[in-house]
C-alpha cells in the first residue's frame, strides 16, 4: 500500500442499534480513516452459554450478565450488514467485519468482502484459518497473546489454504483493555515483518495516540484503532477507545508522519535549497589585500554568505596569487 492503511475499528461499539453503527461510520468518513470495522457472529457459534466475561468486560457492563448475553445483543444481522456497507459507499469508506464463526465467514464473502481480518482469538483455530485461506482474499492477522511460533503455525495454515503470502498483513497487538504501555512491545512488530517477510501493522488498545504514531515510524503498514461516539456508553469497548476528536487528532498525526518520513534518500529538500546559499560561508579576505598578494591562512576567513568558493576548498586557495585588488570582506 502506498500509504498506511487506517482502520476504525468500530467493533461493537454500535450497541446493536444500526443508526449508531451509521453514526460511527459517519465518524469514521469525516476524519479520514480508510475503513470502518464491524464484528460479524453469533453468539451461539462463538461462545457457550457458561463462558465468563473478562475482567475488563465486566467492569464496563453488567457483571452478572454472562458473555454470551453481552454478545447476543451485540449482533448483526444479514439485512443489517447489507445497509451498513451500502451506507459506507454512500460515505466513500470501506465496511470491513471480523467474522468469529463460519458461517460469519460465509456471510461475509457472499457480500464481496476483498479483506478479512482474523482476531487475535482465532489466531489458534487451525479449521478456521483454513476456511478463510481458502477464499484467497486478502488477510489482516492480528497476534495478541501469541509467540512468534503460533504466528508461524498460522501463517502456514493459511498460505497452504490458498492465500498468498503476499496478501497477508500480520498485526502485532495486546489483547488487553486498555493494554499498558510497558506490555505494548512494539519492537516486536518489526521482529514479525522480519521474521516472516511479511507486511505488517499494529492493532492498538492503548489509551492514546502516541503508540500508533510510533508503529506508523517503524514501518506499520496498517493501523487498527478502536473508536466510539462517547467513551462513556455502556458497552465492553467503549473506555478503551477514542472518541472522534481523539480519532482525527491519530489520522492527522498518521498522515503527518507518512509525509515526514520522505523517500530515505538524504539530500537538500526543495524547501531549503533556498537556505544553501544564505546558511552556508563562502571564503573572504580578512582585510585589503593587493594584486599579487599571496592569500593565506592570516589574510582569509569564512563568512556568509554561500555564494561564493566554498570553504572545503580551503587547501586549493591558501597559496594562490590574487590577480586583483580585494577588500574586507570580499569573496574570492
Amino acid at each position: 500500500m502506498s500509504k498506511v492503511f487506517i482502520i476504525a475499528e468500530a467493533g461493537v461499539n454500535h450497541n446493536g442499534s444500526i443508526e449508531l453503527a451509521k453514526k460511527l461510520i459517519d465518524a469514521a468518513s469525516e476524519v479520514g480513516a480508510d475503513a470502518v470495522k464491524f464484528q460479524t457472529f453469533k453468539a451461539e457459534k462463538l461462545v457457550s452459554k457458561k463462558a465468563i466475561k473478562a475482567e475488563y468486560q465486566k467492569k464496563a457492563t453488567d457483571s452478572e450478565e454472562s458473555q454470551f448475553d453481552m454478545l447476543k445483543k451485540l449482533e448483526l444481522d444479514l439485512d443489517t450488514h447489507i445497509k451498513l456497507i451500502d451506507y459506507c459507499k454512500s460515505k466513500n469508506i470501506i465496511f470491513l467485519s471480523t467474522p468469529f464463526d463460519y458461517d460469519s465467514i460465509s456471510l461475509l464473502d457472499s457480500l464481496g468482502l476483498e479483506i478479512f481480518k482474523i482476531p487475535s482469538g482465532e489466531i489458534t483455530n487451525l479449521p478456521y484459518l483454513r476456511e478463510i485461506g481458502r477464499l484467497s482474499k486478502k488477510v489482516i492477522l492480528s497476534t495478541g497473546m501469541a509467540d512468534i511460533g503460533e504466528i508461524e503455525d498460522a501463517l502456514d495454515v493459511l498460505v497452504e489454504a490458498g492465500t498468498l503470502n503476499s496478501d497477508i498483513t500480520v498485526l502485532h497487538a495486546n489483547t488487553m483493555y486498555p493494554t499498558p504501555m510497558e506490555d505494548v512491545n512494539l519492537r516486536a512488530m518489526v521482529t514479525i515483518g522480519n521474521t516472516f517477510d511479511v507486511a505488517y501493522g499494529y492493532s492498538d488498545h492503548t489509551l492514546g495516540i502516541e503508540v500508533d504514531i510510533a508503529a506508523v515510524a517503524m514501518g506499520a503498514s496498517i493501523i487498527e484503532k478502536h473508536f466510539t461516539l462517547d467513551k462513556t456508553m455502556e458497552g465492553p469497548d467503549h473506555k478503551a477507545s477514542l472518541e472522534p476528536n481523539e480519532l482525527k487528532d491519530m489520522v492527522k498525526a498518521i498522515r503527518n508522519i507518512e509525509l515526514a518520513l520522505g523517500s530515505s534518500v538524504k539530500k537538500p529538500s526543495k524547501s531549503e535549497k533556498p537556505n544553501i546559499d544564505i546558511a552556508r560561508k563562502s571564503i573572504v579576505v580578512k582585510y585589503d589585500i593587493k594584486k599579487g598578494d599571496t592569500l593565506t591562512e592570516k589574510n582569509l576567513t569564512t563568512k556568509r554568505p554561500g555564494t561564493g568558493i566554498s570553504p572545503m576548498r580551503w587547501d586549493e586557495v591558501v597559496g594562490s596569487v590574487v590577480s586583483q585588488d580585494y577588500k574586507e570582506d570580499d569573496l574570492i
